[in-house]
């Protein structure tokens, strides 16, 4: 606005002023034409001018000049007040801004007219009306986003965290909608070099010698009146990786891996200005027991080890997030299940987190599961499983070459009760097929010991990380390992032997109820982080199981005409020549005779009538990856 207010001064500052020049010296005095050429052109030869008569008196022409410049001085103060209101009327409509630049431009135009057509020496008392106001417009009200008076939870970096990523900004961000992308690819090379190219039990472990997309993701956030939202859609080889692992969908109708697989996270909620934050959401969200990550970027290894790995990456429910201070959140659950798109049996789970952080540099987590029935046929037995994570920045120093150091520890205890009386014999050794057991135990289970005549189910792990940053976050290094004991294998990944899944089980690998299963695995990994938006990962990593488990040189994929391939059965054995026998689990020796009379055995009699899959008791993976997130 100023802009008009000081251009218009000068402009009538100099038109009055030249119009008063004009009428002082025409209006004061009648000078007849040849008298004013003598004044302003005297002839030279004229000695005496001619006296008072031809010349104007200037002690009268004086007054008058001075007295018309007081009267334009007043006019264009009064006019400067005009606009001024003009103004303030004008800016409380900051939608009619047009209207006072039209009013000062109407100003101007009158003030040029009362400096041209001034005709006395008196001042000009008479003013026009102001000029009325524009009608005030209501603005439209501003939709917010999410509000919370008392500042949102958990402020500071905590970028150090494993699970939490190193990106700090998302510059594609708008007010209601933050975007996600995700992409990592990766090159991995196991040693025992499967000749299918087909790893197993990992949760991001699946081929050798190739590369591979992992995961490709787009969504994001959004936040309009503090109602929540988020969608994270999923490719890649998760979208078939994660939901074969959940036998909760083989119960009932609606084909729910199909519905669910390519969606990682989805769910809508509500926030309410509570304390620093209450929530409501519904959907499937991430579950964050074992401390990882769902996604490999925010992670410090690309690996896990089993307590992460063989625990839930998603819950599929409601949860409420209670923020009663700024450094604590407390998180219940009502789901489905253990994982699971669908509840197994007739009990769903319930659950909950509670994360505390006290200080910039330490970070607890405990997570809590129970009651749910997630064993497939067995309405009997519950599951309960406790979570507990610590993580402790202990060094840091931008300055130095060493500028930080954390680490972590997770511990986790479960197990499966109920279910019943003993129900048939099992191996008290918890042996297997591939180790010369047949068992067909189908009772109930004990949580803390095998007495009565049922198997103990249970599991027990721990993991520990160590990560030292270097050159301001550039590289950074991470060691670590775990351990699990698990008998009865219920958390204990099935290889995918044949094309098996968690719905079909194979009879090469079982799940019985007290099948044991001791296993530990170490990495060490290698970042390059040239951006807060893109990790280079080198890892390598080794783990051993005390049954034979990981895929070995002879590969897990029946033979077939055009190498290896599945057979499309596999919940049966399959012959020598990799024909499906017709017969599972219990009748080894049907199916020998099966292959035999069907000439399927490729000569061979007994056992060897049977394909074996190669299966190894440890495992040595070279990794490379490539991963970004914005």
């Amino acid at each position: 606005m100023t802009i008009i207010s000081t251009p218009l001064r000068r402009l009538a500052l100099t038109v009055l002023v030249a119009g008063v020049a004009a009428t002082g010296w025409s209006q004061s005095e009648s000078v007849p034409q040849d008298q004013t050429a003598h004044v302003e052109a005297p002839a030279a030869s004229d000695a005496n001018p001619p006296h008072a008569a031809s010349t104007p008196d200037a002690s009268k022409i004086q007054p008058s000049v001075e007295q018309q410049l007081k009267a334009m001085q007043n006019r264009i103060a009064e006019l400067e007040h005009e606009v001024q209101a003009q103004k303030a009327a004008a800016l409380a409509d900051s939608a009619d801004t047009a209207a006072l630049k039209a009013g000062a431009k109407e100003v101007v135009a009158r003030t040029s007219g009362i400096a041209a057509g001034s005709g006395s020496s008196a001042p000009q008392t008479a003013q026009e009306p102001p000029m009325e106001a524009a009608p005030n417009v209501p603005a439209t009200p501003e939709i917010r986003a999410q509000t919370t008076t008392k500042g949102e939870p958990f402020e500071g970096d905590w970028t150090w965290l494993n699970s939490n990523g190193h990106a700090v900004d998302s510059p594609m961000s708008t007010k209601y909608f933050t975007p996600e992308f995700r992409a990592d690819a990766h090159y991995m090379l196991d040693f025992n070099h499967p000749k299918d190219d087909t790893m197993g039990g990992a949760t991001e472990s699946f081929r050798s010698n190739e590369w591979q997309l992992e995961q490709i993701s787009i969504g994001g956030d959004i936040r309009i009146d503090n109602v929540r939202g988020r969608i994270l859609a999923m490719n890649g080889l998760f979208a078939t990786t994660t939901p074969r692992n959940d036998p909760s969908v083989q119960r009932g109708n609606w084909d729910l891996t199909g519905a669910y697989k390519y969606v990682s996270e989805a769910w809508g909620g509500y926030h309410w200005d509570v304390n620093h934050g209450l929530n409501v959401d519904a959907g499937i969200f991430v579950s964050y027991i074992g401390l990882f990550s769902y996604y490999n970027f925010d992670n410090w290894t690309y690996q896990p080890s089993f307590v992460s790995s063989n625990t839930p990456w998603f819950f599929n429910g409601l949860r409420v997030q209670w923020f009663p201070t700024k450094k604590l959140k407390i998180e219940p659950w009502f789901i489905n299940g253990w994982q699971s798109y669908a509840r197994s049996n007739g009990k769903p789970g319930l659950g909950g987190q509670i994360l505390w952080r006290p200080k910039p540099y330490l970070d607890f987590v405990w997570n809590n599961y129970g009651l749910g029935e997630d064993v497939p046929g067995s309405p009997g037995i519950s599951r309960i499983h406790a979570d507990y994570s610590v993580q402790v920045k202990v060094y840091d120093n931008p300055k130095k070459l060493l500028d930080k150091i954390a680490f972590t520890v997770t511990g986790d205890a479960g197990c499966q009760y109920g279910g019943g009386p003993a129900g048939g014999p099992y191996d008290p050794k918890g042996l297997s097929p591939e180790m010369g057991s047949s068992s067909t135990y189908a009772g109930g289970v004990n949580c803390h010991n095998a007495k009565n005549g049922r198997p103990k189910d249970a599991f027990v792990g721990w993991m520990m990380y160590n990560r030292y940053w270097l050159k301001k976050d550039l590289y950074a290094i991470t060691l670590g390992g775990g351990q699990m004991n698990n008998p009865g294998r219920y958390l204990t990944l099935l290889p995918p032997i044949n094309g098996a899944t968690a719905v079909t089980g194979t009879p090469y690998f079982t799940e019985n109820h007290g099948d044991r299963a001791q296993m530990h695995d170490g990495t060490i990994t290698f970042d390059y982080m040239p951006s807060q938006f893109i990790t280079f990962r080198a890892e390598t990593g080794y783990r051993f199981s005390d049954v034979p488990y990981w895929t070995g040189r002879g590969g897990i994929t029946p033979p077939g005409a055009a190498g290896p391939s599945n057979n499309g059965f596999p919940t049966q054995y399959a012959c020598a020549n990799g024909a499906p026998s017709g017969f599972g689990y219990g009748n080894l020796i049907a199916a020998e005779n099966a292959c035999i009379g069907a000439g399927n055995n490729n000569g061979g009699s007994g056992t060897a009538a049977i394909w074996w899959p190669d299966l190894r008791t440890n495992q040595t993976v070279a990794t490379l990856a490539v991963m970004v997130r914005f």
